[in-house]
């Protein structure tokens, strides 16, 4: 049995006026917002897939279908911490997560410190073991053209 595992979540969010603009649970100022049935946190989401996807368990859309109405407007961070709660009684622990925000704006880097720490609280790891980029899609496609965010991440876990 694998005592390190890898895991790669992804997820896109139109932007849309009225939404707020968050990842892992940061509110960014912002003209344009996540749509979403819960909150529309992109990169809590990749981030649960990708811990989720490591453990094997699923991905979050099997624990918190949209067609749910109990996870309309949730707190996508709660969701991470619930799915977290599971990778851990499945014998495994995060220890390193790389992020990738991809958007035209805003820009990321300065809330890059907050959101690296977020997600270590979420996680009970280090902010040294977590790093985020921001990056555009050189104006590009729904992402370029400001009308999409998407994240990807790569998690290691290890087991407990």
């Amino acid at each position: 049995m694998s005592r390190i595992k890898v895991g790669l979540g992804w997820d896109l969010h139109r932007l849309v006026e009225g939404r707020r603009f968050l990842l892992a649970g940061v509110e960014i100022p912002a003209e344009k917002g996540e749509l979403g049935h819960s909150d529309g946190d992109v990169l809590a989401h990749a981030l649960t897939d990708a811990l989720l996807g490591a453990a094997a368990l699923g991905d979050i859309g099997g624990f918190f279908p949209p067609s749910d109405p109990r996870w309309k407007d949730a707190d996508s961070m709660r969701l991470l911490a619930a799915a977290y709660a599971k990778v851990r009684e499945a014998g495994w622990i995060a220890s390193n997560v790389d992020c990738v925000v991809v958007c035209e704006k805003p820009k990321i880097l300065p809330f890059r410190d907050a959101i690296r720490a977020a997600i270590a609280k979420a996680l009970g790891i280090a902010a040294e073991d977590v790093f985020v980029k921001g990056k555009t899609n050189e104006k590009t496609g729904p992402v370029g053209e400001g009308l999409a965010v998407e994240a990807t991440v790569v998690c290691l876990i290890e087991r407990s």
